[in-house]
């Protein structure tokens, strides 16, 4: 992968108003826009973010305390590339965490949050097909966020939040063709369906095949 980012970071992408250079970065790694693997270069941050270097290090000192910048002495920074047994615990804790309230999520749904769920599980339908990454992106947050808020427990939720980026990015890492997307809507709609019917076993593997991608059983 080259060191550039000259030719990825287009001038036309720098944000119009002044924000957070670490969310700003955050932003990026997350939909793939800056790639594990790729080396940030200090000097293509600050044309990218219009920011000063100071602002462009201490964004990377905090995503390297996230494990989301890998710093290598005398190298640079660079966006952490994870191996395959760290992903799988990720996952691990994902389902352990994301299952485990499975049963609130159940005891607190009403008829008012399917609907908004059902509502949010169609914008990414939807996202799909005409939507940006960041579109799409965010439209798959804001269903599992609405999701795990039915337990009742904001820490919770904002820890499993920051847990899910320490993995790689969806639209690079999940979403890499149609019918890994496609997959992904259908079971958005089936939790759903799940937590209607209150049927708490299915709910749970279906939290578990979502988060592990793997194959659903007919």
């Amino acid at each position: 992968m080259s060191d550039d980012l000259t030719e990825m970071l287009a001038p036309e992408e720098k944000p119009e108003e002044r924000k957070d250079v670490t969310d700003l970065l955050l932003h990026d790694i997350l939909t793939g826009t800056l790639p594990a693997g790729t080396w940030l270069k200090q000097i293509d941050l600050e044309r990218r973010y219009d920011c000063t270097r100071p602002e462009v290090r201490r964004a990377l000192d905090r995503l390297s305390q996230k494990r989301l910048v890998q710093h290598n002495p005398n190298r640079g920074y660079q966006v952490y590339e994870l191996d395959d047994q760290r992903t799988r615990e990720i996952s691990d804790i994902r389902v352990i965490l994301e299952t485990g309230i499975a049963d609130r999520m159940i005891a607190n749904v009403t008829p008012e949050s399917v609907r908004e769920l059902r509502n949010l599980a169609k914008a990414f339908d939807e996202m799909s097909f005409r939507g940006s990454i960041m579109e799409h992106y965010d439209a798959n947050l804001a269903f599992h966020r609405a999701l795990l808020m039915l337990a009742g427990n904001t820490e919770l939720v904002n820890i499993i939040a920051e847990i899910r980026q320490r993995t790689a990015s969806a639209p690079v890492s999940q979403w890499r063709t149609r019918a890994r997307i496609e997959q992904s809507a259908r079971e958005h709609h089936l939790m759903v369906d799940a937590l209607e019917a209150r049927d708490l076993e299915e709910l749970k593997r279906l939290i578990e095949v979502h988060i592990r991608q793997a194959p659903i059983k007919a």
